[in-house]
């Protein structure tokens, strides 16, 4: 059984999301959270949140209600890169300089082990 979360428009590079999303690529839902817990980034924290999103999901299933939360792991995480606000600054000389601030997509499935 699987379940999985999406959070969209994050407001992040995606390059810094995936330091982070590596962390936890395959680990167990317990140890993937404390590491997100601790984790001194930014980044952590909308993957944390995505995260417990997915294993909400799992458990208020109505087919996987006799799931241990104990028995899921991370099993695909991904992170994509979504629309970029584009922004002006005023430069030298009466011109105007593009700003791209970019944003991302998080994906992540979690499963039983064993599966």
């Amino acid at each position: 059984m699987e379940s999985r979360a999406l959070a969209k428009y994050i407001r992040m590079s995606p390059q810094k999301l995936r330091r982070v999303a590596d962390l936890i690529r395959g680990k167990n839902v317990s140890e993937a959270l404390n590491i997100l817990h601790f984790t001194p980034k930014a980044a952590a924290e909308p993957i944390e949140k995505t995260l417990r999103s997915a294993v909400a999901n799992m458990l208020n299933d109505e087919r996987s209600s006799k799931v241990d939360p104990d028995e899921l792991y991370v099993k695909e995480i991904r992170v994509d890169q979504g629309m970029a606000l584009k922004r002006f600054r005023a430069a030298a000389m009466g011109r105007a300089v593009k700003i791209r601030k970019p944003t991302s997509h998080v994906f992540i499935k979690v499963a039983q082990i064993g599966e």
